[in-house]
């Protein structure tokens, strides 16, 4: 037999090759997509060849400041049991990451399993099948968070659908000190004994929890959205007297009207929306602790504004607090001053700034007739057009025509400071979805 011609030879090593890389893309394609049955699908590392190329803008769709060391963690922390904390999600994405804070721990935390679901229904701790992933760090299944630092997972590919409930589910071993978290989330999440991250029956978790614990930031790779707006505040945009598990906070109806309006054809910004406010905020004064427990909103801007991805405008909601909470009575020109600081700090990274004017609070405890001369004075200069891009008058809108001290009685939920469900939704409304277009102004 003739011996065949190298050149023969090497066309036959060279298609070996690409029938070896074909097969390989397919089963990396194949691999974790979770088509219909219920298979735990490990992501795919960005270095990875075999993996598909996604496109889209990496958007925040929820988030949450961390606002301290939660009470009665400082011995044990979680340490041997399971969180999975129940967010939910503004605009949806083809892959996510999620972000881990220890700000206020003392030891190290390790994270020994980690794991994303999109939820089987509201108000569940099951994950609906064929939806769980398994989160890695730097392509480790395990990490270690250090006292008073953060960590961002990997990106994993998985299909997060718009306005719907995502499961986060961390084992931690060994406690870290004081559990980093944010109370008042108005929606339950869970927390089970022993390591069940993989747990999609969701049986495991018979503790239930009215806060967010380590989780700070869900972030989707979109093609629904271009950017995102952060809702920066104290209690009124945390929501705190809306109603549980219903997502009916100012930020989450602003997100519903951008939905809505693309769906109608309607030509508006396409963005996520992420929630940080903080009950108890105030534009210019920390709260006790180091680090500080409730920080300032000049002092959290950077991290709960600027570092979330691709940033479009941010919308403040601050200074309440600053009137309410000091014991002296507030200087409204130190007030406006600090938030002009958070508008200049905006516009250097080119971010749209629209605020708020401060709703009245007569008939709450703290009110005083001097502190009301005060929340007029700072909305003078707000509605001057000196202190932000875009004005939302929401004390005009929600005021009592009749006694513009206080709160409309039906927008009122009670406490005569925080508005109802209703009044929640009217503040959204009063946010024109217009005043989100556009860029900061040009830097002279």
């Amino acid at each position: 037999m003739t011996k065949p011609h190298h050149g023969y030879a090497l066309l036959s090593a060279i298609i070996a090759v690409i029938v070896a890389l074909s097969a390989a893309i397919y089963i990396g394609v194949d691999a974790g997509h979770g088509r219909t049955e219920d298979t735990l699908a490990a992501p795919r590392s960005a270095h990875n060849p075999a993996a598909p190329v996604s496109t889209g803008v990496w958007v925040g769709t929820w988030a949450a400041a961390p606002v301290g060391g939660e009470p009665l963690t400082e011995t044990d922390g979680m340490a041997g049991r399971t969180v999975r904390n129940v967010v939910h999600t503004s605009v949806g994405g083809t892959s996510a990451r999620i972000t881990l804070s220890n700000l206020y721990g003392t030891q190290p935390l390790t994270v020994t399993a980690a794991t994303l679901a999109v939820a089987a229904g509201d108000d569940t701790p099951a994950a609906a099948a064929g939806t769980l992933r398994r989160l890695t760090f730097g392509g480790a299944l395990t990490v270690v968070v250090p006292v008073g630092g953060q960590t961002v997972s990997d990106a994993v590919a998985l299909a997060v659908p718009q306005d719907s409930d995502i499961l986060v589910s961390t084992y931690t071993p060994t406690s870290s000190g004081p559990v980093t978290f944010h109370p008042r989330a108005r929606q339950t999440s869970y927390v089970a004994d022993g390591e069940h991250t993989e747990d999609t029956t969701g049986a495991a978790y018979t503790g239930q929890s009215a806060y967010w614990r380590y989780l700070t930031a869900l972030d989707v790779l979109s093609n629904e959205a271009d950017g995102t707006v952060v809702a920066f505040g104290d209690s009124i945009t945390d929501g705190v007297t809306s109603t549980m598990n219903a997502n009916r906070r100012w930020p989450d109806v602003l997100s519903d009207r951008l939905r809505a309006a693309l769906a109608s054809g309607a030509d508006a910004p396409r963005y996520g929306v992420v929630n940080e406010g903080i009950s108890g905020n105030q534009v210019l004064a920390d709260g006790r602790g180091r680090p500080a427990n409730n920080p300032s909103g000049l002092g959290r801007f950077e991290r709960d504004v600027l570092g979330r991805p691709n940033v479009r405008v941010v919308v403040i909601d601050l200074g309440v607090n600053d009137i309410l909470r000091n014991r002296t009575l507030a200087d409204p020109d130190a007030v406006l001053t600090g938030l002009r600081t958070l508008v200049d700090r905006a516009h250097a990274r080119g971010i749209k700034v629209v605020g708020t004017t401060l709703m009245p609070f007569y008939g709450h405890r703290g009110y005083t007739v001097a502190r009301e001369g005060v929340r007029r004075q700072i909305n003078e200069g707000i509605r001057s057009g000196s202190v932000f891009d875009e004005v939302a008058d929401v004390d005009k809108e929600l005021r009592d025509p009749y006694d513009p001290r206080r709160l409309r009685s039906d927008y009122d939920s009670g406490d005569h400071l925080h508005p109802s469900d209703k009044g929640y939704r009217r503040m959204a409304e009063v946010i024109e979805l217009g005043q989100l277009e556009g860029a900061a102004p040009a830097r002279l």
